[in-house]
């Protein structure tokens, strides 16, 4: 998966605070229609932390060279049963839900990415608060692909590629 190996030279020095910008944006995104996609536009330049775990043969009563332990991605399942992608715009975000979990800095695209290779059907940001926000369907499936969300000079909104076209939304 993308976000497994070694983080981008981009996040050295990184402390894991979380960006005064991205968490406004979560506060205000249910406000209306609007207000979420200007959230999204605003979390398409953020930095995220993805949680890792550790997984595989850790039992044992101490220290074996034999025993292999790998990182995960942590997923959260609904009462129905499907999947979703957690990941925090801050390392207090993060720790507060699960303070044994690893941070893994990346950017919201490489997220939504995570989440269409674990066949998970959305990403939840800042789970435990202190503001949430869903991502799925159609922004899900963008995102995926690489898109970001942008506003443009008219009001509307649309989807930046890799090669600086946009499709009006």
């Amino acid at each position: 998966m993308r976000f497994l190996g070694q983080p981008q030279a981009s996040y050295a020095g990184d402390t894991g605070a979380p960006d005064p910008r991205v968490r406004a944006a979560l506060a205000s995104a249910y406000d209306d229609a609007r207000a979420y996609q200007r959230a999204i536009v605003e979390l398409c330049v953020g930095r995220f932390l993805l949680p890792i775990v550790a997984t595989g043969d850790e039992g044992g009563d101490g220290p074996d060279p034999d025993r292999h332990a790998e990182m995960a991605a942590v997923l959260v399942q609904s009462d129905a049963g499907a999947t979703a992608v957690p990941v925090f715009s801050g390392l207090d975000a993060l720790t507060a839900w699960q303070p044994q979990a690893r941070p893994v800095p990346c950017t919201l695209d490489d997220v939504a990415a995570t989440a269409a290779e674990t066949g998970s059907v959305a990403v939840v940001i800042d789970i435990a608060g202190p503001a949430s926000l869903v991502l799925e369907g159609d922004v899900l499936a963008q995102l995926a692909q690489g898109r970001r969300l942008v506003e443009l000079d008219d009001g509307g909104f649309g989807w930046v590629h890799a090669r600086g076209k946009t499709n009006a939304g």
